[in-house]
């Protein structure tokens, strides 16, 4: 598909209507795999639970007819047939790993929601003309293996798969058994759209239905090391203290102030390790990890501009090393067009947003024309047992998706 065909106003069909019930209960049914009695999953990638939800996945897709591929990193490609296998196939999907302690909705309801299409295209024997593709891509999260997003990341070339099988990754695909073969290359795709929970607040606060993503923010991760003097908590006067907590304090303190200063930015401190950690020694060192996150390049820059000045300004020796970070993704202009005039087809409320956090379509948004969708969290949760989307708001997720689709194999 080029990109002047992606490029031209889509043509309207009648869209066949997904089941939302049947989605709610593929929802239900495969959080049984990892489930914790808060309602929650735990479901790290490559563990037995993650085997038990992939085995549920690939049984799914093959009866329905599937072709089902798996490659080197264990991704799941599951290929519908369409009326001209010859074109390239339009892509799908998310992932069905969790966080420890995690949710029933983050990155499944991408999977499952692919499912619900192919269902709905069998059952009213709807024929596209590209074949349909619905992915799991492996360890998005990260929480058992590093990096996260490390399928996705080594489909688009950002990982060696080498490297990737060099963290143990490997003995793990073969102990369940998803250290595939295929060779699956990005030529195969025309497209790829992946339906996420919004695992943030603006579009429960906005009453808004669908959000419209057209872009992923990028992010830099900082490690800073201060160092002070340990000294006597009773006999060191509070003039002659060199305390690397208090010069810390200071830091922790900027990071926050540096992403009100740069909207809509956001900085987070999220570890703290203060050596020697006692309630009568002046702390001697402190390590710091920070999350700084922008939709821009530049605001990145200005950013990381003032956390160093910070840095250099604050009264003890620190040390601050850049250790990753990730450029922000533009989604291409067409396939978000789509996604909007599906939104807006389907007479449901929408608005453009840029996601906070990191997906796989961040990756593939690199060699493919790539948006998502997005649908409500309650509260804004995420990475929590109490996640929730509710069912209305997960069909209709399903349903802007399953007319995307539509839009882009008419185009």
């Amino acid at each position: 598909m080029s990109a002047e065909a992606l490029r031209t106003e889509p043509k309207r069909i009648n869209t066949p209507v997904t089941n939302g019930d049947r989605l709610w209960n593929d929802l239900v049914a495969t959080a049984r795999f990892g489930g914790t009695d808060k309602g929650g999953v735990t479901r790290l990638t490559l563990t037995e639970e993650d085997r038990e939800v992939r085995d549920w996945f690939v049984a799914a897709c093959r009866a329905l007819g599937c072709t089902v591929e798996i490659d080197g990193i264990g991704n799941i490609f599951a290929t519908y047939p369409g009326e001209d296998m010859s074109l390239p196939a339009i892509a799908v999907g998310s992932h069905l790993d969790t966080q420890p302690q995690g949710g029933r909705f983050d990155g499944i309801l991408g999977v499952l929601a692919g499912v619900e299409v192919l269902r709905t295209l069998k059952e009213t024997t709807t024929r596209l003309r590209h074949p349909l593709t619905v992915v799991n891509w492996t360890n998005e999260e990260g929480s058992r293996f590093s990096p996260a997003m490390m399928g996705s990341g080594v489909f688009a070339g950002a990982l060696s798969l080498d490297a990737a099988h060099a963290v143990t990754v490997g003995a793990a695909l073969d102990a369940i058994g998803y250290r595939g073969e295929a060779r699956v290359e990005p030529a195969a795709f025309a497209a790829y759209v992946e339906l996420h929970i919004e695992q943030g607040p603006l579009l429960e606060a906005s009453a808004t239905e669908i959000g419209v993503v057209t872009g992923i923010q990028g992010l830099r991760w900082f490690d800073i090391t201060v160092t002070g003097t340990e000294a006597h908590a009773g006999s060191t006067p509070m003039a002659q203290r060199d305390d690397a907590l208090v010069a810390a304090a200071e830091i922790v303190l900027a990071v926050s102030n540096i992403a009100r200063e740069n909207p809509p930015g956001v900085g987070t401190v999220g570890f703290v390790d203060v050596g020697p950690n006692s309630r009568n020694v002046v702390p001697g060192t402190v390590r710091l990890q920070i999350d700084m996150r922008h939709p821009s390049e530049a605001g990145l820059d200005r950013m990381q501009a003032a956390l160093e000045d910070t840095v250099r300004s604050v009264g003890a020796s620190a040390e601050l090393t850049r250790i990753w970070s990730k450029a922000p993704v533009v989604f291409d202009p067409s396939i978000v067009d789509a996604v909007r005039n599906s939104a807006e087809a389907l007479g449901y409320s929408a608005t453009d947003v840029v996601s906070g956090a990191g997906h796989d379509a961040a990756h593939i948004a690199t060699i493919m024309p790539t948006a998502m969708i997005f649908v409500p969290s309650k509260n804004g949760l995420s990475h929590n047992e109490a996640e929730y989307t509710a069912p209305e708001e997960c069909a209709r997720g399903a349903e802007v998706l399953f007319q995307t689709i539509l839009e882009l194999d008419q185009r």
